[in-house]
């Protein structure tokens, strides 16, 4: 499969290297792009200089911050231009283990959406303190309940996608940006009938820069799942 990894990034110079080289380390032939929100701290200038030394590292430079899930729609758009049959889709700051893409890409020959799952065998998180790990776990509880899909993490940020699935979804349509973007792109997938997969993995929290999560992103998931309910309930499959 043509595969790409898309990685949005604002102020991660202190992994964007890392992150790099581990993924070529895995292999050469993946695609990895980086849509940086204009990073004051320099991180697009590094990717720049790492083109050099790999053909298919790809960086799209946004004008402005603009949340995460603009980042990961710009990518997507990208993407279905240049006819991957694969995209997979990780953080930039090493939580997500890179390790794990050639068995979540395996997991495509079966299934159209395969979602690296923190809590599939149990609770797999390192580093994070008790309150965010209630919170977290709280937040899929709440969303399962709330809009019926069947997944223990809707909330984690590592996927992979088939391209057919990402062709479906009017991208320009999606109403969250923030924490809600995941739950928001699962429930597409899941109401259109595509086959989703939990794939296990260990989510290492951040040991470098500083977390995005803020007040307003929580309080946009707490609502975007109730919409998303209604939508279901009203036969809404777009």
């Amino acid at each position: 499969m043509k595969t790409l990894i898309i990685s949005p990034t604002y102020n991660e110079h202190k992994n964007i290297a890392a992150l790099i080289e581990n993924v070529f380390t895995i292999n050469s032939e993946y695609h990895l792009l980086i849509v940086d929100d204009t990073s004051p701290d320099g991180t697009g200038d590094i990717v720049r200089d790492l083109q050099k030394k790999y053909p298919n590292l790809h960086l799209e430079v946004r004008a402005k911050k603009d949340g995460l899930g603009r980042a990961y729609i710009h990518g997507f758009h990208w993407a279905l231009n240049r006819d991957y049959d694969a995209i997979v889709q990780m953080d930039a700051d090493m939580s997500h283990d890179p390790t794990e893409i050639p068995a979540m890409l395996a997991h495509l020959k079966k299934h159209d959406l395969v979602i690296g799952s923190r809590y599939i065998q149990g609770v797999s998180v390192v580093n994070w303190p008790i309150r965010r790990l209630v919170m977290s776990y709280g937040a899929n509880l709440y969303s399962r309940i709330a809009t019926g899909m069947p997944l223990k993490d809707a909330t984690g940020g590592y996927k992979a996608w088939s391209r057919k699935v990402l062709a479906s979804i009017d991208l320009d349509n999606v109403k969250s940006s923030g924490y809600s973007f995941q739950i928001e792109m699962n429930f597409r997938a899941w109401i259109k009938g595509y086959r989703l997969k939990e794939h296990p993995i260990i989510f290492i929290d951040r040991t470098i820069g500083e977390s995005k999560m803020s007040r307003s992103i929580m309080f946009e998931a707490v609502w975007m799942v109730w919409r998303l309910r209604i939508w279901r309930i009203f036969g809404w499959n777009k």
